[in-house]
């Protein structure tokens, strides 16, 4: 008998009822992760069946796609896009003092973007199975958690039942080995995979990303890689747990403390694929093959290096269409294309490492005129950090704009977007027709690109920035 993968040890442990060739397992869910969007019919209909939410300890709530990124106006009101956007705030906030939910809402030190504030409480642990309304609750798998993204009806049964019905994936195993080269990060390693086994290259899996580049990672690194598995159509990404791990946990809110953090971490150190597990798929990329990456088409998979051209759509019709949309031409090169617009920011790279990076290139420079830049941390604790170690001051004399904490303008729900035929640069994870904005261009890229891009004001490769501290 093989070994045991990282996935299939969570699944085993969690496993309520096996699946059978009628039904599909039933799985023990230890966190249920809420927000405002993909919540009130769930609890609409917990109300209308006179159910209660069976383990309110093991949910928590947060406002993050809805809410606006300006701050209160002189009235004490904020500046909310709509009337309906303000009431799904509202909404939540009644659901969860009904159901006696945690929510960070308003005026909470740890309010910020869902996959962003469970890792940074501690509730996001090793060897948990983790849920949420939301594609990319994939990211929590960073720390060797089992973590997907559910529908609203299975909102509801999670918060019934504590359990959901899933069919068992299939498992793929992602080895990159080496040393990445300088200006490349976890962005551009994800961006790479995915242009190199397609968007459905991952469907109907679960990937563990493996290798020493991966085991060089810091988390945030870490949680930028597993955050876009949902991009390639994998159920879940997954990073096995190590010291690393440990040490970021360690002493967080929510995290456990002491006699109990000991026995934790012998429990979590057991949480890795045995060396004889087997994968439906191993796919082997070489990190230093991976270039400061860039997407030119319609989704994440049409990814192209920075210095290189935008590939011919040779008679596919939907690339062809994609790059009709994208205002692009195959042969085109990538650098020097003109950028209207910046965002730095959402639960793919709204950390304070990225942000970091982004400060990296923007100290001592200006913002390129007409290329608008803005800035949106993650949460209210990146938001503090940033502003402590004096990043804020960094992007506001470069000409950025420093904003709330919010998902802001990756899923411009919130009244933050761009104009039709803007091209927009754009740290977040998602590059579809009208994701930001209707007519909107959105082109996918990490920190270190998106800053080059914001000071050139267009396309650029962000190693020339590095090794300079010219004005």
């Amino acid at each position: 008998m093989s070994g045991q993968s990282l996935f299939e040890k969570i699944w085993q442990r969690h496993l309520v009822s096996a699946e059978t060739p009628q039904a599909p397992a039933v799985l023990y869910i230890d966190l249920h992760l809420l927000h405002e969007v993909t919540s009130p019919q769930a609890f609409a209909e917990l109300e209308r069946r006179g159910l209660a939410v069976r383990r309110p300890d093991r949910c928590l709530a947060t406002i993050d796609h809805s809410t606006p990124t300006l701050p209160a106006g002189s009235d004490g009101r904020l500046p909310y896009v709509s009337a309906e956007a303000e009431a799904q705030v509202e909404t939540l906030y009644q659901n969860c003092r009904a159901h006696n939910i945690r929510l960070c809402g308003w005026g909470d030190p740890h309010r910020g973007i869902v996959h962003v504030i469970g890792p940074e409480l501690g509730a996001t642990r090793p060897g948990m199975t983790i849920v949420c309304g939301d594609s990319h609750t994939s990211t929590h798998g960073a720390f060797g958690a089992l973590a997907f993204g559910i529908g609203t009806t299975e909102v509801g049964h999670v918060l019934a039942t504590q359990c959901l019905l899933q069919r068992k994936p299939g498992t793929m195993r992602i080895d990159i080995d080496g040393d990445l080269p300088a200006g490349v990060g976890a962005k551009d390693v994800i961006l790479h995979i995915i242009g190199a086994i397609g968007v459905d290259g991952g469907t109907g899996k679960v990937i563990e990303y493996a290798g020493s580049a991966v085991r060089n990672m810091s988390m945030e690194a870490r949680m930028t890689l597993c955050n876009m598995s949902i991009e390639c159509g994998a159920r879940a990404g997954m990073v096995a747990p190590d010291e690393v791990t440990f040490d970021y946990l360690k002493g967080r809110p929510l995290a456990p403390g002491g006699d109990a953090w000991d026995q934790y971490l012998l429990e979590w150190k057991a949480l890795h694929s045995d060396s004889d597990a087997s994968f439906d798929e191993v796919v082997c990329i070489n990190a230093a093959d991976i270039q400061p990456t860039v997407t030119y088409g319609t989704h994440p998979g049409m990814t192209v290096a920075v210095r290189d051209s935008v590939p011919a759509a040779n008679g596919n019709a939907s690339d062809a269409k994609a790059l009709k949309y994208m205002g692009v031409e195959g042969g085109q090169a990538m650098q020097d294309m003109p950028v209207d617009v910046v965002f730095i920011g959402s639960c793919t790279n709204g950390r304070i490492s990225d942000l970091r990076q982004a400060a990296s290139v923007l100290k001592n420079r200006r913002i390129k005129p007409g290329t608008r830049t803005l800035i949106v941390p993650g949460s209210e604790q990146v938001k503090r950090q940033a502003e402590a170690e004096g990043l804020d001051r960094i992007f506001i004399q470069a000409g950025a704009e420093w904003r709330e904490p919010g998902c802001s303008m990756c899923i411009a729900m919130n009244g933050d977007l761009a104009a039709a035929g803007e091209r927009v640069v754009s740290t977040s994870n998602r590059n579809f027709e009208g994701r930001q904005g209707r007519g909107a261009r959105t082109m996918l890229a990490s920190p270190l690109t998106a800053a080059a891009c914001a000071v050139s004001g267009r396309i650029s490769d962000p190693r020339q920035f590095l090794d300079s501290d010219d004005d």
